[in-house]
């Protein structure tokens, strides 16, 4: 699961840094390198940028729990644990 995890915010951190180049200079880079748009490996790259943001949305709400115990998420975080903490 930590492979996973640290795949999706790789991809994020790769898709935010695009966009930021995007905004700020006006270049795609990703577009660049895989030679446009609509090329395979561009439409390949952002398809995957796209599903690990729409994972990233679930990381948003889950974060581990201090007693460590597994919640409805399932990424063993403290969501709905039913445990007090001080």
């Amino acid at each position: 699961m930590k492979v996973i995890r640290f795949i999706v915010l790789l991809l994020m951190v790769i898709g935010s840094l695009n966009w930021g180049l995007v905004g700020f200079f006006g270049m795609d880079l990703i577009s660049d390198f895989f030679g446009g748009m609509m090329s395979m490996g561009s439409r390949v790259v952002f398809a995957l940028v796209g599903l690990a943001g729409i994972y990233g949305i679930g990381m948003l709400f889950c974060s581990k729990c201090r007693c460590g115990s597994s919640c409805n998420c399932g990424h063993n975080c403290g969501h709905n644990c039913g445990h007090k903490h001080d």
